[in-house]
Parts: C-alpha cells; structure tokens; sequence
C-alpha cells in the first residue's frame, strides 16, 4: 500500500510539472503539448522505482555499493510510508479498498466494451469503398462520424451518404484529418491513456489528462490540416456540419473529427495563427524536463551515499570445539577493534542479521535452516586501517563507530552469503517505555573528570543490567532482549544516563515476590519508567535469498 500511496503522490507532482510545462509552450504546436501531456500520462504506468533499479545496475567504480538495494530491496519510496498488514480477523479496510476498486474498475471496462462492440459490428457491416488510400476506407449504415477504427490495422469507417452532406472541399479536409490520426498514432495513445483511467479510475486527474490530450491531439491535427493548404473557413464548416449530421465517436481510441471544445476549435482554425516553432531555449526545456524525469532517480541512486565496506575479509566455518573466549552466557564473541577491525566469532547467519539491521529474532522470517545451525568466524579489516579506538571515544562518537561498523556487516552478508531481504511491515503487540508520574529516578551522567576518563558501556548478567552514559533507545533494545517483547522509546529522553535494575528473570512482567520485583515491576520502582503494552506496526525482514559463503 505504501508503494501505491508514494506512486501516485509522485505521478500527481510529474502532471503539475507539465501543466507548468504547457503552459510554457502555449504558443507553440499543440503536438509537442500532446506529447507532454501523453508523458504525463504514461508516468501512471513506470513508477520512479523501475529507474531506481535501472540506477542500481549502475556503479561508479566495481567496488561502489549504493546504500539501499544492496541487501533490503525496498520499492523506492522518498516518503517511507508504512501501513500495518491486514489480518483477517481484526483489518478489513484494505479488502473493501480493493474491492470497491476492482468494482470501478469492471465497470468502466464493461461500458468501454459495449461501445467497441457497437463500433466493431458497424465496421463488420460496412462495405468498402475500393478507393486507393493510405488506409481501407469502408462505408456504414451508423449515423456515427468519420472515424479510425483499429490500431495496428486502422479503418477509416465513414458514414454512408456523406458524399452528400459535404462538399468535395470539405470532405477532403475531412479527410485530410482522419489521415493525420493514422499518421500519428493517436489510436494507440488513446488506448494507453484509456488503461491509465481504468487502472486508477479514482484519481480526477488522469480524466483531467484524458481531456487535455484528446484537445491537444485535435487540435494537432486541425493545424496539419491546415499546413496541407486546406483552406480555414472551408475546414471549418466541414467540421460543424459533421457535428449537424453525425453522432460522436464513442470512444476515444476511435479518433473521429469533432472531439474537443468546438468553439475553440473553430476559433483557432478561423484566426489562422500558425503556431510557431520551438525555439532553442524551449527544446532546452524540453530537453531538460526529460532527462530530470528519467535521468534523476537513476542520479540520485548514484550519487547517495556509498556503503562503507571492508578492505578485507575473511569468512571460515567456525572451528570444532570452540570456547568463548570469557565465560558467560553467550556462546559466541564479538570483538570491535580499533581502525574499524571487527571480529566474530562462532555466529550464525540469523544472529548476524539481527545485529547488522539491530532486529528482534521475531522481525525475521524466511531463514533457511542452515542460517541458524551453521557457525562462522568472520573477521573484518580496512587497509588501511580508519577511525580510532571505539573504547576511547565520547558516547556520540563511538555511536557513529558502530553505526559505520554495522553497514560494512551489512556489505558482507550481501557479498559473502549473497543476502537479500524485504521489508514489510505488521501490526504487533509491543511495549511502550514511557516515564511515569513521578518522573525519572535517575540522572545524566556526570561530566568526564580532569584526566577526560569516563565510566561507559554496559554490564548484563540474569536479572541485573548496568548502564553507564547510554541512551533511552539502547535500553529499550535491551528490554526488548530482556521481555521477549518489542520495546518501543516513547520516553522522550534525549541524554546520557547511568542506572542498574535488578529484577527475577523467572517472573513475568507485573508479578512480584519478596526477594526480586519482576520486570515491569522493577522498571517501574527502581527507575521511575513504565512498559505500557501498545500496538504499533513494526518493520518485518524477509529472507528472499542467502547463500553458504565459499570459505577463505
């Protein structure tokens, strides 16, 4: 849903730029108006995504990597929009959506079949002429007006007797018109436009559209006609007679000769303006409008920001018998090194992931069963080595260190093990971390003493968490590990903090005992802060595509 919300939001902003572009070109040939309108128009149909991925085949230099479809392909979207999925039970609204449109959409496919039905058997019906033209002419019994049926293989139906309605003069000039439509196409593009107003019938402004090229596209052809040597006055009145005579043609994929607003039509024949060509500064213009509409988000793919990445790497199965390096109650070591030198050691490809994108083993789905079972060591280096020691640095700072150590992880699993993820989204029960009435029960951290030495990180241990200069959002993501549960940072606490909770990891979150408060509890009495269940649509990866590593 989010993809179509930001498409059409996208399409719109594409139709107001050749609106301003029309106007530009006013006193120039309706057909370049045409074409801008009919650009306006098929946009409905290429999302900016498709150019997106074009701009992804695309790298600067072998090792450049852009940031976004490297490993999460995502539809492109400059306004990221999520809607929570639809479970059947509780969520009925995207099914009444779809089926309302699916109900415009039958109907207007319906009307617009009976109409070439109707068309087609007077076609069926009628008898040739036998006349060498450009295209067959055949006569019907319809009091419908001169039109072109067909698009690849076009008919200029004309209704029987019209010899007798027109002048010689004036049925030239008719057609002389009908011939300009099988010369430019106009059927096909009328076609195109009508699958536009059936897929998104709900949007006034591609029936808006519908009206500007079918007024752009008679009028391109009233000034070919004119360009032929067709005399004004005598075009004219071919025109109005037809409209005396005739029905309108009930399609717009059937070009006829009296669409459009007549009066202005007549007008701009009689006046006898001939439209001017375009000038070098407009087909600048032009020129630039159409590489900005295709040439920009394939731009703008390139020239974001480069994933950082790892000089070198090394991925080795994990070797037998294997000891952590400390006792605890892991079962794997992380070690991030100073000059962004990171090291693991017996992890799986589902913890991996987790860490890299900072998720919960409950945001991923789709793991092959090897991702959990299969151990690694993996070690990563940049030659030559960048940044500092992450143990020295301010809070904010070895903050960015690991966040740029966590995209280089990312780069990794998209080149080692060939990762490959989407994002969704879902509707979860999370807990919220909100301050309670009384306000926190614990301060910032002190500033760092004279020798600039300051106490930070964190000591994990059943039931008992030490915090030294962390953040709300850090703690969150502990509580989440420590509840089972998402939990969310609504505490709008922005600082550094030092704190310890001790809690009963056997109890659940709102019991207590004499000897240790449950979670809930703890949080509540130890640290002035409440977990509040809430629902919230949460982001949700799926594995699309991994693969073992080949070993080195």
């Amino acid at each position: 849903m989010s993809g179509v919300a930001n498409h059409l939001w996208q399409s719109t902003l594409f139709a107001g730029a050749a609106a301003m572009l029309e106007f530009a070109l006013r006193r120039n040939r309706a057909h370049v108006r045409y074409c801008v309108w009919l650009a306006a128009s098929l946009k409905f149909l290429v999302p900016f995504s498709l150019f997106v991925v074009l701009g992804n085949q695309i790298q600067w230099t072998p090792a450049a990597r852009p940031v976004l479809p490297l490993a999460v392909k995502q539809v492109a979207a400059p306004l990221p929009v999520f809607f929570p999925a639809a479970e059947p039970a509780t969520i009925v609204w995207p099914k009444v959506v779809l089926a309302v449109w699916a109900c415009g959409f039958a109907a207007l496919l319906l009307n617009w079949l009976r109409r070439w039905l109707r068309v087609r058997a007077a076609v069926a019906c009628a008898a040739p002429l036998g006349l060498e033209m450009a295209v067959p002419m055949v006569s019907s019994a319809e009091l419908l007006e001169p039109g072109v049926f067909g698009i690849f293989r076009p008919v200029l139906v004309l209704p029987a007797g019209i010899n007798r309605q027109l002048t010689r003069e004036q049925l030239a000039a008719v057609l002389a018109h009908e011939l300009c439509h099988v010369r430019r196409h106009d059927n096909l593009a009328a076609a195109l436009h009508m699958l536009v107003e059936a897929v998104f019938w709900f949007h006034p402004l591609v029936w808006w559209i519908g009206a500007r090229l079918v007024e752009e596209r008679e009028r391109a052809c009233d000034e070919d006609v004119l360009l032929l040597g067709n005399e004004p006055q005598i075009y004219a009145e071919s025109i109005l007679k037809t409209c005396q005579f005739y029905l309108e043609s009930p399609l717009a994929c059937v070009s006829g000769v009296t669409g459009s607003d007549l009066k202005r039509r007549i007008a701009h024949i009689m006046g006898g303006a001939v439209a001017s060509r375009l000038n070098l500064g407009k087909k600048l213009l032009l020129a630039g409008a159409a590489v900005c509409a295709v040439g920009l988000p394939m731009f703008l793919c390139l020239a974001q920001e480069q994933r950082p990445t790892f000089d070198i790497i090394s991925v080795k199965p994990s070797p037998a018998g294997w000891r952590p390096a400390s006792p605890g109650p892991n079962d794997f070591d992380l070690d991030l090194g100073p000059g962004n030198h990171m090291t693991l050691s017996n992890v799986s490809l589902g913890f991996l992931i987790q860490w890299a994108y900072r998720l919960r083993g409950d945001q991923i789905s789709g793991l092959p069963v090897w991702a959990k079972s299969r151990r690694w060591y993996i070690e990563g280096k940049c030659d030559p080595p960048v940044g500092g020691d992450p143990t020295k640095m301010p809070f904010e700072k070895r903050q960015a260190y690991e966040a740029q150590m966590m995209l280089r992880l990312q780069s990794l699993l998209a080149d080692r093990f060939h990762l490959k993820l989407r994002q969704e989204a879902k509707e979860a029960n999370v807990l919220a971390l909100v301050v309670g009435k009384g306000g926190p029960k614990f301060a910032q951290s002190p500033p760092p003493g004279p020798d600039g030495q300051v106490k930070r990180g964190s000591i994990v241990s059943p039931g008992h968490v030490e915090v030294y200069r962390g953040n709300m959002d850090i703690f969150a993501r502990m509580l989440s590990e420590f509840s089972g549960r998402m939990v969310l940072d609504r505490t709008g606490l922005t600082g550094v903090y030092d704190f310890k909770l001790d809690w009963s990891p056997d109890l659940a979150d709102d019991a207590a005992s004499q000897a240790q408060p449950g979670l809930g509890t703890a949080v509540r009495e130890q640290l002035g802060l409440r977990l509040e269940a809430v629902k919230s649509s949460i982001p949700v990866f799926v594995v699309e595509e991994a693969r073992l590593p080949e070993a080195n």
